[in-house]
C-alpha cells in the first residue's frame, strides 16, 4: 500500500499510537520494535482495544483488512509524518539546543496560543520517533506547529529537519551536553547547527539571540529575526531582566513576572517574547501568557515542603546547565543553602573532569552545604564540613533519614537517570 493510501486511512482516525496501554477508540496503531520487545505482537490487542487500523512489519501477525503490512514500521511512521506535514502545509517552528529547549517550547506555545490554534511537542517527544508523532498530532485546525528536536549525535537534527521541514528555527544554546555522542563541544555546535544549514538551504527564517555570539556568527547569512537585552539593533529588545526569586523582564515599559527560577531562564522567556512579537501577538497577551505559565515535570520548579524551600531542577543535567544553576544558587541571598547534585551522564572521556569542575566550583562556598550523588561525583571525593559525597541515591537516602534538613533553601539537580526528585520524599 502506498503512503497516500495509508495517509487516507490515517485521516479517518482520531489519533495515532505506538503504545497499546494508551490506545483510544478509532486510533491508528503503528507497531514499532523496541530494544526489548516487538510491538507486532500487540497488533491484535490494539484492534481489540479499539484501534481502527494497525501497521505491522511482520507478516506473521497479519489479522485482517485492518492490518497494513509494510517493510519497516518505523520508516513508515516517519514517511507518513512527512507526508502529513506536506498535506497540512501549516507553518512550523522547530527548536533545539543543549539546554532549555523544552521550557522554551512551552513558553512559545503559551504565547502563540493567545492568538492562534497552536500545537506543540508533548513533553520531550523530540527524537526520531517523537518528532513524527508530533507531526501526526497536527490537524487541519492547527494554525502553527511547534516541534522540539533533541539529538545526541551528528546528523540527527539534519534528519529531523528533513521530516518536519520547519519554516522557522531557533537554537537555545550550544553547551556541554551529550559530549560522548557528539565528540566534544565543537561537535555539539556542528550537530545543532544542522538546523541552520536546513534553514539556509531552504531560505527559511532563524530566530537569533544576540546575547549568544555563536548564534550571531552562525546566522550572518541567514534570514533572521533577532532579540536581546538592551540591544538597539535587535528586532525585539528587552530593557530589564531581574530574578527575585522569579525571573522578570520588561518589554516596552511592560513588566512581565514569570514563575521561572534562575536568570538563565531569561533567554528562554525573551525567545518566547520575540517569537510572539514576530507573529504580532499583542504585548498584553504575551504578558498574560508568560505570567500564566507554571513549570512542572521537575524543571525549575519552586516547591515548599515543610520548613524547606526547594528549587527542583532534576529533569536533566549537563555541565552547562549545572554551571548556570549553581551560579544562580550562589546569587540567592538565602541562609541555610543546600545543594543536592547528581551525576551528569553521556559525557564520555570528559566525565570525571567535568564532575571535578563542579566540585571545585563549590568547594570554597562556605554558605552552601553540598551533597554530591553518584559514581562520578564520588570519584572526586574531597570530603569536608561543607562537601559530602554519596556513591548512590540509596546512600544519600540513608544519610537524610538520620540527618533531617529543616529551614533551608535546597537546589536539587542531576541527570534524568539519577531521578533526584525522589529526594522530595525524604525531606
Amino acid at each position: 500500500m502506498d503512503i497516500a493510501k495509508i495517509h487516507a486511512l490515517f485521516l479517518e482516525c482520531q489519533s495515532v499510537s505506538i503504545d497499546t496501554r494508551k490506545i483510544q477508540p478509532n486510533s491508528f496503531f503503528i507497531a514499532i520494535k523496541g530494544e526489548n520487545f516487538d510491538a507486532n505482537t500487540f497488533a491484535k490487542e490494539a484492534l481489540d482495544k479499539g484501534a481502527s487500523y494497525v501497521i505491522i512489519d511482520n507478516a506473521n501477525y497479519y489479522i485482517d483488512e485492518r492490518t497494513i503490512l509494510v517493510k519497516n514500521s518505523l520508516e513508515s511512521l516517519q514517511e507518513l509524518a512527512q507526508y502529513h506535514r506536506n498535506y497540512l502545509k501549516l507553518p512550523i517552528i522547530a527548536l533545539t539546543g543543549s539546554n532549555g529547549k523544552t521550557t522554551t517550547k512551552e513558553l512559545i506555545h503559551a504565547v502563540l496560543s493567545a492568538k492562534f490554534t497552536t500545537k506543540a511537542t508533548v513533553g520531550n517527544l523530540n527524537n526520531h520517533i517523537g518528532v513524527p508523532l508530533t507531526l501526526l498530532s497536527f490537524t487541519s485546525e492547527t494554525e502553527i506547529g511547534i516541534v522540539e528536536m533533541g539529538a545526541n549525535h551528528k546528523k540527527e537534527i539534519e534528519f529531523l529537519c528533513e521530516l518536519a521541514q520547519p519554516d522557522y528555527g531557533y537554537i537555545t544554546n550550544f553547551g556541554k551536553a551529550h559530549l560522548e555522542g557528539f565528540g566534544g563541544v565543537l561537535g555539539v555546535i556542528e550537530g545543532k547547527s544542522e538546523m541552520y544549514n536546513y534553514l539556509a538551504v531552504n531560505d527559511k527564517l532563524a530566530f537569533v539571540n544576540l546575547e549568544d555570539p555563536i548564534q550571531v556568527e552562525k546566522t550572518k547569512t541567514l534570514n533572521h529575526y533577532t532579540f536581546g537585552v538592551n540591544k538597539l539593533e535587535a528586532n525585539v529588545s528587552v530593557t530589564a531582566v531581574t530574578a527575585n526569586p522569579f525571573v522578570s523582564v520588561e518589554l516596552e515599559g511592560l513588566k512581565i513576572v514569570s514563575h521561572l527560577i534562575g536568570l538563565y531562564n531569561a533567554n528562554n522567556i525573551n525567545a518566547a517574547v520575540a517569537i510572539g512579537k514576530y507573529f504580532e501577538v499583542p504585548n498584553e497577551a504575551i504578558k498574560s501568557a508568560l505570567e500564566g505559565y507554571v513549570p512542572e515535570n521537575n524543571r525549575s520548579q519552586l516547591i515548599t515542603k515543610g520548613t524547606n524551600q526547594i528549587i527542583l531542577d532534576a529533569y536533566n543535567a549537563n555541565p552547562s546547565s549545572m554551571a548556570v544553576a549553581i551560579e544562580n544558587f550562589k546569587q540567592l541571598d538565602n541562609s541555610n543553602k543546600i545543594a543536592i547534585l547528581g551525576d551528569m551522564f553521556e559525557l564520555g572521556d570528559e566525565s570525571l573532569q567535568e564532575h571535578k569542575n563542579v566540585v571545585e566550583s563549590l568547594s570554597g562556598q562556605k554558605d552552601i552545604v553540598c551533597h554530591f550523588v553518584g559514581a562520578d561525583f564520588f570519584a572526586n571525593s574531597l570530603n569536608n564540613d561543607n562537601l559530602h559525597f554519596h556513591a548512590s541515591f540509596n546512600d544519600l537516602a540513608t544519610f537524610l533519614k538520620t540527618n533531617q534538613i529543616e529551614n533551608s533553601t535546597i537546589l536539587i539537580k542531576g541527570s534524568r537517570g539519577m531521578a533526584l526528585e525522589r529526594t522530595l520524599e525524604l525531606l
